[in-house]
């Protein structure tokens, strides 16, 4: 497998869990999205920028998954994010989701996983 491909799916598989990924990571602590963005490139080898991560905060925030207030005790303001209660609940069903299908390709004769496959219980 070539260093390109594995870019490159690295990269669709973060994008296509991107909500689940930002609420995971609200679940630990709050943060503003320059935050998350850094964390995203240091744990995935993506680069998603705010045009990316940006509007996926605000749709969390209108679902009703994270709230945001403005931290104004820092030298530059930040709007901080913060997981509700709701997306605790959205979080725990899409990680529940995600293990099931991770654990029916394992053990489905037709996909195999040759490496330990990546739940996201591995992002805490």
């Amino acid at each position: 497998m070539n260093n390109n491909y594995q870019k490159e799916t690295q990269t669709k598989l973060t994008k296509g869990l991107l909500d689940m990924i930002v609420l995971q990571y609200l679940d630990k602590e709050s943060m503003h999205g320059y935050q998350i963005i850094t964390k995203i490139r240091k744990g995935f080898g993506v680069y998603l920028g705010p045009s990316t991560v940006y509007p996926m905060l605000g749709l969390l925030e209108k679902k009703g998954y994270v709230t945001s207030a403005w931290n104004m005790n820092t030298e530059r303001p930040r709007k901080m994010y913060k997981l509700t209660n709701e997306g605790k609940n959205v979080l725990n069903f899409s990680e529940n989701s995600l293990n099931l299908i991770v654990k029916s390709m394992s053990t489905d004769n037709k996909i195999r996983i040759q490496t330990p496959p990546m739940t996201i219980s591995m992002l805490r």
